[in-house]
């Protein structure tokens, strides 16, 4: 059985329409027909049942379906890594970012891709809730992610960048007539917090007690960054945030405000140490000649 057979099953699975089935394969509706009667012959059994208007699996065509799904997927990855070593590509390094400021750090990723062409270069968006989960399950070979991270599995790299924290709250809360604010006034309002969060993590990016002791009180625990600014907006909650965020949330309805006394938060590499790759140690390297936070 050819690729563009087991597409036209997989699609027709979908579909159950002949025509549609045509029209995302660009063919005709005939090839589709002729294609679908061709392995019913060479199977010996009906896949699609006809004989109706409306086009239903048969139980034999549900079978080669879900036998089929991870075969198509498999001959597409084989497909595209092929592609991939035509073009001199050998590798990726997948990079998980939890701060917003991707532009910022165009630098590195720009550079990474000059000095090494041989391999591509993926950044995406990573939760701060659970953070070191995806890249304990191998979907990042990188985090880039505030310190202090102190895990024994993960190895620290050099630091990107350093920034100021801000706190949102909303327009309408007592706080948002003050031109600044200290830590110690956050212990009068619920801060949110997320999911699965290192306790020592959590506290170095707000502390846990204020100064003179008082508990900073978390209130609304949530999934995203999204979630948490909504809640901000709502004056549910006040917020912590790295200045850079003011670059991408434009929001009539929340406040920034400097905070006072609270240190420079610093972003850094993080790695599996078992997982240290050449590649990785690649984009370390450039980050380490770039970023003068790291020497």
């Amino acid at each position: 059985m050819e690729l563009r057979d087991i597409e036209t099953i997989l699609v027709l699975a979908e579909e159950l329409h002949f025509g549609r089935t045509a029209q995302r394969l660009h063919v005709t509706t005939a090839r589709v027909s002729q294609t679908i009667k061709q392995q019913e012959r060479r199977i010996g059994g009906l896949l699609f049942d006809r004989s109706t208007r409306v086009v239903r699996l048969t139980p034999l065509g549900e079978q080669l379906r879900d036998d089929l799904r991870p075969v198509h997927a498999d001959l597409l990855a084989s497909v595209k890594r092929a592609r991939r070593v035509a073009q001199g590509i050998t590798g990726t390094l997948r990079v998980g970012i939890i701060p917003f400021n991707t532009y910022d750090l165009r630098p590195f990723w720009d550079t990474f891709r000059q000095r090494h062409p041989q391999w591509s270069l993926q950044i995406r968006r990573a939760p701060f809730v659970d953070p070191f989960a995806a890249l304990r399950a191998a979907e990042h070979d990188i985090l880039v992610a505030w310190l202090p991270v102190n895990e024994p599995d993960l190895t620290v790299g050099p630091i990107l960048f350093g920034d100021r924290r801000i706190l949102a709250v909303s327009t309408d809360h007592e706080l948002a007539r003050r031109p600044s604010v200290s830590l110690e006034m956050l212990a009068d309002f619920p801060n949110g917090t997320g999911q699965r969060l290192p306790d020592y993590w959590e506290d170095a990016y707000l502390p846990f007690q204020s100064p003179r002791g008082h508990a900073i009180k978390r209130g609304a625990t949530v999934g995203n960054s999204d979630e948490l600014i909504h809640f901000v907006a709502l004056g549910e909650t006040v917020q912590v945030f790295p200045v850079h965020v003011t670059d991408h949330w434009a929001m009539p309805d929340v406040r920034w405000l400097p905070i006072t006394d609270l240190p420079r938060l610093d972003y850094a590499l993080i790695w599996r140490t078992e997982t240290e790759t050449e590649i990785i140690r690649s984009m370390a390297r450039v980050v380490d000649e770039l970023s003068p936070l790291s020497r």
